[in-house]
C-alpha cells in the first residue's frame, strides 16, 4: 500500500481505499489535470469535507496523495535537493477548495518554497462532488526592486474548458529562469542570504547596528546579502523566531531574489533552526555558525585550528540529536544483539571522544605558550597587548609599529593567530608587541572559552593598547563590549591606554575630543606621522618608569 499524507485521522476504511486508488491516475504533461483525476479528488474530498490532493511528476505519475483540512494541506518533506540552477522542483500540486476560493497564502508560499512546476485548485460544486472552477499559478523571475511578486495566477477557469498546456509553460518558465539567472551578477562563492533580526522594542535603536554587523560578518564568511529582515516582537516566536506570517513573507522573498540561505541574528536552538529549514527549504544558520564558520576558514596555526574545531564540536553536540531517519538503524553482529549504539549514539561518543583530545592536545600547547612567555619574561622586554573590537585596526597598527607584514583587511576576524613582534620606541628601548583576536558583542560561549588560552599573552603583559575604531558609529557600544570581555577575563585592571583608531575620518577637533574624554591618543593607523604621539606615550608609560628605583613596568598607570 502505499502511504497517505497529511491529515489521516478519521479516515474511514472506505475514504483510505478511495485515496488508495488514486494513485493508480495518470496525467500527461499536456494538460492541467484529468477529468477521472478531477473527479476522484472530488469525490473524498466531498465526502470527508477535506483538501485533498496530489503531487504529479512530469511524467505523468501520482508521486503523493495528501489529504489536510478544510482550508489548507501540509505537504510532505519532498526532499531540499533542486534539479539546479534555474530549474524547477518537476512536481506540481493539483488539489480541492471547498470554499470556491482562489489560491491561498499557503498554495502560494508552497509554490515559491518548494518552486514546484505549478499549483492548480479545484473548486467543488456546493453541495456536489462535481468540480467547477479552477486556479492555478506558477513561479516567475521576480524583481529584485520587489515591485513584481515571484509567481503569476490565473482564474477562475470552467474547469470543462481548460486548455492550459503545462508541458509548453514549464519550458518556457525554465528558459525564463536561465536567462534572468545569466544576466544576474556572479554571486558570491557561498551564495546569497538574507539576513533576519528579531528584537523587542527597547534594543529597536540598536537592531541597524547589529543587522550591519551581521552583514560585515556575512561578507567575511563570503556571503552575497541580497536583503535583511527587521521584526519588532514583544519576544521572539519560540518555534521559528519570526512570526509565522513574516516567515513566509521571506520564503516568498528568498524566491524571488533566489537566495539560498537565511542567517538569523542570534544563536538558534536546535529545535528553531529544524523548524525554520523545514518551513523555508532554505539552509539555515545562525549568528554563531556563521562566526564559527569565519574562524575556520581564517585560523593558520595549530592552536587556533584546534581551538576552532573545539568550539565547532561543542556548537555540534547538542544538534545531533535532531531527528534522522538515517540515524535510526541499529549496529548488530555478534556482540552487538539486541538494542545496542543507535548511529545517532555512536556519533554523540566520538564527538566527546573527540571534544576530550582536543581539549588534552590544546593543554600542551598552552604549556609550550608559557615556556615562551618565560623566556620573555626573562629578558627584561616590556610586553604590549593589542586588544580591542574585531576590524578595529590592530593587526594594521601592529604591522606600522614594528614594520611586520602581518595580514591586516578590512573584515571581520581578520586575525585570529596570536603575532608578537618587537618594536623600538623614541627613547631607543625595544617594547613586545602581541596582536590578539578581536572582541565581538554575543561571542559565543564555547567559542570564548576555546580561545581563552589565547588571552593569556595579554594577562602577562605590562600594558594593553585598546585600540578602538572611532570612526564606527557604534564605538561606545565596542568599547563597553571589549571591557566587559576583560573584566571576564580578568584582564579589567590592567593598566590600558585606549588607542582611538580611524581617526583620519573625523574632524580633527572631534578626535581631539574623544582622546582627551578617553584619556587616549587619536591615531591613523595607516599614516606613520600620526603614530608618534602613541610612541612618546608608550616611552613615558613603560620605559621611564622601569628606570625609576622604587618601581616597574608593571607598576605603571595608564595615566
Amino acid at each position: 500500500m502505499r502511504p497517505i499524507h497529511g491529515n489521516t485521522s478519521g479516515l474511514s476504511p472506505s475514504e483510505t481505499k478511495a485515496l488508495q486508488r488514486i494513485y493508480r491516475r495518470r496525467v500527461p504533461l499536456d494538460v492541467l489535470t484529468t477529468p477521472e483525476l478531477s473527479r476522484s479528488l472530488c469525490e473524498v474530498s466531498h465526502s470527508t469535507g477535506r483538501q485533498v490532493g496530489v503531487l504529479v511528476d512530469r511524467s505523468g505519475n501520482v508521486t503523493h496523495v495528501v489529504i489536510g483540512d478544510a482550508s489548507k494541506l501540509m505537504l510532505p518533506d519532498i526532499g531540499r535537493l533542486r534539479a539546479g540552477a534555474g530549474r524547477l522542483r518537476g512536481l506540481r500540486l493539483i488539489h480541492t477548495h471547498l470554499a470556491n476560493e482562489p489560491l491561498t497564502r499557503d498554495d502560494l508560499v508552497d509554490l515559491t518554497r518548494l518552486r514546484l512546476d505549478l499549483v492548480a485548485a479545484i473548486c467543488l460544486t456546493p453541495g456536489e462532488a462535481k468540480p467547477t472552477w479552477v486556479y492555478y499559478g506558477h513561479c516567475v523571475p521576480g524583481g529584485e526592486d520587489g515591485g513584481q511578486p515571484p509567481y503569476r495566477t490565473f482564474g477562475p477557469l470552467s474547469h470543462n474548458r481548460l486548455d492550459v498546456n503545462p508541458a509548453e509553460l514549464i519550458d518556457a518558465l525554465e528558459e525564463e529562469f536561465g536567462r534572468a539567472r545569466k544576466a544576474r551578477p556572479v554571486v558570491a562563492k557561498d551564495g546569497r542570504a538574507i539576513l533576519v533580526h528579531v528584537c523587542d522594542k527597547r534594543r529597536a535603536l540598536q537592531a541597524t547596528d547589529s543587522l550591519r554587523e551581521l552583514e560585515e560578518l556575512a561578507r567575511t564568511a563570503g556571503v552575497e546579502v541580497a536583503d535583511t529582515v527587521l521584526q519588532v516582537r514583544d519576544r521572539p516566536d519560540p518555534k521559528y523566531v519570526l512570526g509565522r506570517g513574516k516567515l513566509e513573507d521571506v520564503v516568498i522573498r528568498a524566491m524571488q531574489l533566489d537566495v539560498e540561505v537565511l542567517i538569523f541574528d542570534r544563536e538558534l536552538s536546535p529545535a528553531q533552526a529544524a523548524a525554520v529549514a523545514r518551513i523555508t527549504d532554505l539552509k539555515v544558520l545562525d549568528r554563531t555558525q556563521l562566526i564559527l564558520d569565519i574562524f575556520a576558514q581564517r585560523a593558520q596555526s595549530k592552536d587556533g585550528k584546534l581551538q576552532v574545531e573545539l568550539a565547532q564540536m561543542k556548537y555540534l553536540l547538542p544538534r545531533l540529536g535532531q531527528k534522522d531517519d538515517a540515524l535510526s538503524r541499529l549496529t548488530g553482529g555478534i556482540g552487538g544483539r539486541g538494542p545496542g549504539e543507535t548511529k545517532l549514539e555512536i556519533g554523540r561518543r566520538r564527538a566527546r571522544e573527540r571534544i576530550t583530545r582536543l581539549g588534552r592536545e590544546l593543554k600542551k600547547q598552552g604549556k609550550r605558550r608559557k615556556q615562551r612567555r618565560r623566556k620573555r619574561g626573562r629578558s627584561g622586554v616590556p610586553v604590549v597587548a593589542i586588544v580591542g573590537y574585531t576590524n578595529a585596526g590592530k593587526s594594521t597598527l601592529l604591522n606600522k609599529l614594528t614594520g611586520a607584514d602581518v595580514l591586516a583587511e578590512d573584515k571581520l576576524f581578520a586575525t585570529l593567530d596570536t603575532r608578537t613582534r618587537r618594536a623600538r620606541l623614541p627613547s631607543g628601548a625595544e617594547i613586545v608587541l602581541s596582536d590578539t583576536v578581536g572582541f565581538i558583542r554575543d561571542l559565543p560561549k564555547d567559542l570564548f572559552a576555546a580561545f581563552r588560552a589565547t588571552f593569556e599573552e595579554a594577562q602577562d603583559a605590562d600594558l594593553l593598547l585598546h585600540v578602538v575604531d572611532a570612526s564606527d558609529a557604534g564605538y561606545e557600544e565596542h568599547l563597553r563590549t571589549t571591557e566587559a570581555l576583560l573584566e571576564e577575563l580578568a584582564l579589567h585592571e590592567m593598566p590600558r591606554l585606549v588607542v582611538l583608531n580611524k581617526a583620519d575620518r573625523l574632524d580633527p577637533r572631534r578626535a581631539a575630543m574623544l582622546a582627551t574624554d578617553h584619556d587616549g591618543v587619536a591615531v591613523s593607523a595607516i599614516d606613520p606621522r600620526t603614530l608618534r604621539p602613541l610612541l612618546h606615550r608608550l616611552d613615558r608609560l613603560l620605559v621611564r618608569p622601569a628606570r625609576d628605583a622604587f618601581g616597574s613596568p608593571r607598576d605603571a598607570t595608564a595615566r
